[in-house]
């Protein structure tokens, strides 16, 4: 439903159902090796019906052994702090991308993402002129998701998966979400049978994203390449194969190379009014530009040729923060494709931000180009990370 005052937006070339975007941060980070006080439940999962069918499907499907497979899971435990991690709050919470963005923009993460990029420049610029993906885009999301390997994850992954598959609680996307960890499952044991890996060792995220990146094994199956000079894959201690694994997953989903991410807007209430009607929550690009800026908003990208992009789709990102007004931005394709690795608009921005960050003070400090390339009409318009929280 559109605001009256803004008859142009109301003339959309096609309708679309709305898509919810979870705005929820990533995972909480947990060192690797360190002692993690989880909850769990011995020994569920050994003579369980519905493991014993998916052990039979395995069995016919993939060629595993049954006897093998029982064994394995007669070990798995049920990860009881799993479920309350995925199990949503009975109350809302309160959106705030100014505390979101405060917490990835920090200098921590800039100075580990330098010395990242300092170590893997050559890789990096092989990934980019191999699969399009600039180095500020892939070292932002593994500073995002990991900070290079520091946090990967003590769960499990076993347990997890397993846990989330048979016992994932009782919300209204059950069935999809255990469908979907399933398949994970699923993936899961394929690839460490392929890969001459003990399944019951491979720790990680509570929902079973391994490794430097925090790949799912699906992703993992999926997405994932060799980067190394190995024959093996190997996201969990591998920078390289993490770095062209990244590149691959963004160019597989559709990344454009040397396009922008974002756009920013006007600061006029014409400008905000409009995107403020035009934020409904779609990640996929699906307004033209030229619609809004008919309806009234101004495009704040003095370098932009308006007169070529007219026809370019964008979606209205919107940042809450409570105490002072909601930003907006447009983010194109480039951001949408972000959002498919982490559906929300403050992961997504936030993963932009920091890389244009990290290679702003690369440049600054080394007196000129980081890598060499352009991300096309880059923008961060984001404060500096010590003025950044509420």
């Amino acid at each position: 439903m559109f605001m009256a005052t803004t008859p142009a937006l109301a003339q959309s070339t096609g309708k679309k159902p709305p898509v919810l975007v979870a705005q929820a941060q990533p995972q909480t980070a947990v060192p690797q090796g360190q002692t993690f006080e989880e909850e769990i439940i011995p020994q569920r999962y050994a003579n369980n019906a519905n493991v014993d069918a998916f052990i039979n499907d395995m069995a016919a499907r993939y060629d595993f052994d049954e006897a093998a497979l029982h064994s394995l899971f007669a070990g798995v435990s049920y990860s009881a702090t799993a479920v309350k991690l995925v199990t949503p709050s009975p109350s809302a919470a309160v959106k705030n991308w100014r505390v979101y963005q405060s917490r990835f923009l920090d200098q921590i993460r800039i100075n580990a993402g330098i010395r990242f990029w300092r170590a893997n420049r050559a890789t990096l610029q092989r990934a980019y002129e191999e699969f399009g993906v600039p180095p500020e885009v892939i070292v932002g999301i593994l500073g995002v998701e990991t900070i290079y390997g520091r946090f990967m994850g003590n769960f499990r992954v076993l347990d997890a998966l397993t846990t989330l598959s048979f016992d994932y609680p009782n919300t209204p996307n059950r069935a999809d979400r255990q469908a979907t960890f399933r398949k994970n499952l699923e993936d899961y044991l394929v690839w460490t049978r392929d890969s001459q890996i003990d399944p019951s060792t491979v720790l990680g995220s509570y929902t079973g994203a391994i490794g430097i990146p925090q790949f799912l094994p699906s992703s993992i199956v999926q997405y994932a390449v060799s980067y190394d000079g190995h024959k093996d894959i190997d996201l969990r201690t591998s920078q390289a194969d993490a770095i062209g694994s990244v590149a691959n997953y963004l160019r597989k989903n559709g990344w454009e190379n040397g396009r922008p991410v974002v756009w920013k807007i006007g600061s006029d209430a014409g400008s905000l009014g409009v995107a403020q009607a035009a934020a409904d929550g779609a990640p996929e690009p699906h307004w033209p530009l030229d619609q809004l800026l008919r309806a009234g908003l101004v495009l704040n990208e003095p370098n932009v040729n308006i007169s070529s992009e007219v026809a370019t789709p964008v979606t209205v990102v919107d940042l809450p923060s409570p105490g002072r007004g909601t930003e907006y931005m447009l983010g194109l394709k480039n951001f949408y494709v972000l959002t498919r690795y982490n559906r929300s608009f403050f992961y997504a921005l936030a993963v932009y931000q920091l890389g244009q960050r990290i290679k702003s003070q690369m440049e600054a400090s080394d007196g000129g180009n980081a890598n060499g390339n352009s991300n096309g009409n880059s923008v961060d318009n984001a404060a500096p990370a010590s003025d950044a929280s509420q």
